[in-house]
């Protein structure tokens, strides 16, 4: 019997032959190359790393002249033209001649106070007055008298010590009912007094209402603030006070008008930092007279502070490492290391290098992330 044998076509056998020839060539698949190859301390970008292209190194830069302090502060009345009202005497609000938030003027009546207390001095002025006239008649006749040698000396001294004893008395009672009217005057017969406004302004505060008793001289009826000239008051933090001096430049914007920056300069440092917030105020004056500066708006005070000429470097390239902060300084082409550094103060996107750089060092300015490990 014949033996017969299966013949794959030429075709497949070359196929099967090529397949075990690459299978025997390949070996075990390549590794890919590294993209950061490490050398101790060093970082090593091979040539052929990706990484090359997204990792910016520039030379490190410096900065000269004034950089800003940025503080918060409000906008406050001016303290030299703000007027609390007091009551001149005890008594009873009858009327209110004026609302809150209204402009008054110098001499404008802004209350009116039932007060017996003042029509007592009223009356005690008229009486002194009076005594005084009759003093000044009593004298004057006295000394007539005394021409044609009807008077004895001692009539006209006692004629005299009467009419300089009418007189303290008419001043003393025109002094009191001065000091107790104040800016005020009164109708004597329904013994009202009118307070007037001491000073022209706004009214800024109002604490009583019609009818109310007012017992208490050291309660304000109402508060007068002269609005056309105002502080902006910033609260600079304690560490910052050795770049501020009065004279010194500010920049103020408003969360009110955003957009807008108002110029000024410093007018006073307070010598006391306040005790709850360790910050000291400071404050700016500005023009008011259209209105716009209302007190209790928010503000950013921004002064401009002078510096010698520090090295700078954009905030990208700062990397953390656990508690401190630190760059990758190159030290040989495509080759870092990292360093601590030390920071000062921000501007923007620009932080100052109080140490652990030097002007010339190259660093990583951008995409140092990739290398932080």
């Amino acid at each position: 019997m014949m033996k017969t044998r299966s013949i794959l076509p030429l075709s497949v056998l070359g196929l099967l032959g090529l397949c075990a020839l690459v299978a025997s060539a390949s070996g075990a698949p390549a590794e890919p190359a590294p993209l950061v190859v490490h050398q101790g301390d060093r970082l090593l970008i091979p040539a052929d790393s990706p990484l090359r292209k997204r990792i910016v190194v520039a030379d490190v830069g410096t900065q000269v002249g004034p950089h800003g302090l940025s503080t918060p502060a409000t906008v406050e009345a001016d303290p030299s033209r703000v007027v609390a009202i007091l009551p001149p005497l005890t008594g009873r609000l009858l009327e209110l001649k004026v609302g809150l938030g209204d402009s008054v003027r110098r001499g404008q009546p802004l209350a009116v106070i039932s007060s017996p207390d003042f029509g007592q001095a009223q009356e005690d002025a008229v009486k002194a007055a009076d005594a005084l006239d009759l003093a000044n008649r009593s004298l004057a006749r006295a000394r007539g008298v005394m021409t044609v040698g009807a008077n004895a000396t001692k009539d006209i001294e006692a004629a005299e010590s009467a009419q300089r004893q009418a007189l303290a008395e008419d001043r003393r009672a025109r002094d009191r009912l001065a000091t107790l009217a104040g800016g005020a005057h009164a109708d004597a017969h329904a013994h009202g007094l009118v307070v007037l406004a001491p000073t022209a302004g706004t009214v800024t505060a109002l604490n009583v209402g019609i009818g109310a008793y007012l017992n208490d001289a050291t309660a304000p009826l109402m508060t007068v603030s002269g609005l056309d000239r105002v502080w902006i008051t910033a609260q600079v933090p304690e560490q910052l006070l050795g770049g501020i001096a009065p004279g010194q430049a500010v920049a103020v914007t408003l969360a009110a008008y955003p957009g807008q920056t108002l110029h000024g300069k410093v007018a006073r440092v307070s010598p006391v930092l306040e005790p709850d917030t360790r910050r000291v105020k400071v404050r700016i004056p500005f023009d008011n007279a259209d209105g716009r500066l209302k007190p209790n708006m928010f503000a950013t005070a921004v002064f401009a502070a002078p510096q010698a000429a520090t090295v700078t470097v954009p905030t990208s390239a700062l990397l953390m490492n656990n508690d401190s902060t630190t760059v990758l300084v190159e030290v040989a082409p495509w080759t870092f290391t990292r360093r601590t550094v030390e920071l000062g103060s921000e501007d923007n996107e620009t932080v100052r290098i109080i140490g652990g750089l030097k002007r010339g060092d190259r660093i990583v300015t951008r995409g140092g992330v990739l290398l932080n490990d």
